[in-house]
């Protein structure tokens, strides 16, 4: 399986500016072939393949006056944004005939210098670990990265990261086998809710930190602060990457938070069963900060990937399984029931029920049916079946492994 490990890098003056070269230069690339592509299909003409947009966009372009710069940077940062390119054109082809399942994905769009976020991407060619810890990039230079923790095996890729507050991030994709944790003798039901975090159908809850709403008071003062200043001057850039800086600690904490109780879910069960909630539709709603504060979908990624590196159990309850209506007890429905009702009285068994730790408990039994029959599809409340959209395993951010692990085993550059 292929996991990517983040570091932070700390580069210097001159390799800044070697990077904002690399960064422009790969936006320029994108930019143009994107540009030859679209005139080609409003003129009815055959799709430009992307050995033409090399000899055109690339080699030919570096002798020209106009593009000489491009000769500044590794030819690898512009072939691999060519790469890119022909990926997010066949992402769009392949959702447009049905071949990718979920979410449908647009067209390429072109990049702007502006935008908050810049990267490129290297292959094996260009990059190197030194033996004193640092990282040697093509045109770049020996970048200073602070080693987390060890990676566990060589790299096969590796992205050069910008983000919105200035912050540089180097991200290498390593192929590594699962790392199976020893078999526990427990599973459990999730229950993702707003007043708690997570509620597990043995009764334990993990509370909401609510990270977004205790920042809200310094970010108000901050975005208050710049909008006063006037635009395109020196002030109301420092207050722009201030506010940056509010918001990525704000993400910094909830992923830390998302890693942490994933990373125990997994250690303790066996198997993980969760309700697939509809974030995008609750985004739209009232409720909608409060939502992207909790972070759910991010969370549920993490735990699928997790259980498929440590060889655990993971299975998605359908949204439209009533694990609200049902009493976990008897196993009568007692109907719907408004969300300011946190308990209620099962009018069969008399059982009196917490909302959420009842909601758990049938999302257990529900993944439990789910993984004995060997069936991706569930039940919703009018007892058809709906099938559930397959989701790989995630491959972002791998997590720190554990001590002892065969996946700590160091590699000789750090």
């Amino acid at each position: 399986m292929q996991l990517r490990y983040n570091y932070r890098a700390y580069p210097d003056a001159p390799q800044r500016g070697a990077l904002a070269r690399a960064f422009g230069c790969a936006r320029v690339v994108w930019n143009d072939c994107l540009r030859d592509r679209r005139q080609a299909h409003a003129a009815g003409l055959a799709y430009v393949t992307s050995a033409e947009l090399s000899r055109l966009r690339i080699t030919q372009a570096k002798r020209t006056e106009e593009r000489a710069w491009l000769a500044d940077v590794s030819a690898v940062v512009l072939q691999q944004s060519l790469r890119d390119l022909d990926t997010a054109y066949q992402n769009f082809f392949d959702s447009i005939t049905g071949k990718r399942r979920g979410r449908k994905v647009g067209p390429p769009r072109y990049k702007s210098k502006k935008d908050t976020r810049q990267s490129i991407r290297l292959n094996t060619n260009a990059f190197s670990l030194r033996e004193n810890g640092t990282v040697y990039v093509a045109k770049v230079g020996h970048l200073k990265v602070t080693w987390s923790r060890r990676l566990p095996a060589a790299p096969t890729s590796l992205t050069v990261t910008k983000d919105g507050c200035g912050r540089y991030f180097l991200s290498f994709v390593v192929d590594t086998r699962p790392d199976v944790l020893p078999e526990a003798q427990t599973d459990t039901g999730i229950d993702l809710g707003l007043s708690a975090f997570a509620i597990l159908s043995d009764g334990a809850k993990i509370s909401a930190p609510r990270f977004l709403r205790r920042a809200e008071r310094k970010l108000k003062r901050l975005q208050r602060d710049l909008s006063r200043k006037q635009k395109g001057s020196k002030n109301r850039a420092k207050a722009r990457i201030k506010v940056a800086r509010q918001h990525a600690r704000v993400a910094d904490r909830r992923r830390d938070f998302h890693h942490q109780a994933s990373t125990r879910i997994i250690r303790d069960n066996q198997a993980g069963y969760v309700e697939d909630l509809a974030v995008s539709g609750l985004g739209r709603t009232r409720l909608a900060k409060s939502v992207h504060d909790a972070g759910w979908s991010a969370f549920v990624g993490m735990l699928e990937y997790k259980a498929v590196k440590h060889g655990r159990t993971f299975a998605r309850v359908d949204r439209a399984f009533p694990s609200s209506q049902v009493c976990s007890a008897c196993g009568f429905r007692d109907g719907p029931k408004p969300l300011h009702v946190r308990e209620w009285t099962c009018s069969a068994c008399g059982t009196v029920h917490d909302r959420d730790h009842n909601a758990a408990r049938n999302v257990l039994y529900e993944g439990r049916r789910i993984v004995a029959a060997g069936r991706a599809e569930t039940s919703n409340a009018c007892g058809a079946p709906v099938r559930r959209a397959h989701v790989p395993a995630q491959r972002g951010e791998a997590g720190s492994p554990r001590k002892g692990q065969p996946t700590q085993a160091g590699f000789p550059g750090l």
